[in-house]
């Protein structure tokens, strides 16, 4: 049974998808959701990641109320958490930190240079995942 899902969420509508899908495996299996929001830093250093965690609590509030939208019984269901650094990582980390049993992730359609050059988060948690990985389309 699937107790402990994980959703990398980005406000993006793939991203929503996989969050419904995960509260409606939550509900049937009595299980719980965790919502991760992956800021990313790309320079500036500490200073940057300091700012960066002051913006992280309105961030949290503005993300649990926009969850609730989605989802009116979101909050009894989830557990939530802002933080930054490489998306990728920060979910493959979380399986471990969490005791999570099940990551959703949404698929973005890009073209071939756009994952080139950017990558793909659901490509790097699909060939770096030990546990059950759904891509929600």
């Amino acid at each position: 049974m699937l107790k402990h899902s994980l959703v990398g969420y980005d406000g993006s509508e793939s991203s929503q998808q996989a969050f419904r899908f995960a509260m409606d495996v939550a509900r049937a299996c009595g299980g719980r959701v965790r919502v991760v929001s992956v800021l990313q830093v790309a320079e500036g250093g500490d200073t940057c990641a300091l700012m960066m965690t002051d913006a992280g609590a309105q961030r949290a509030q503005d993300l649990l109320d926009e969850l609730k939208t989605l989802e009116p019984d979101a909050a009894g269901l989830i557990d939530l958490e802002v933080t930054h650094g490489s998306p990728g990582d920060v979910l493959l980390s979380q399986v471990q930190q969490h005791d999570i049993d099940h990551i959703v992730i949404g698929h973005t359609a890009r073209g071939t240079l756009a994952r080139w050059l950017l990558g793909s988060v659901s490509g790097d948690v699909l060939a770096r995942a030990h546990v059950p990985v759904t891509v929600v389309r």
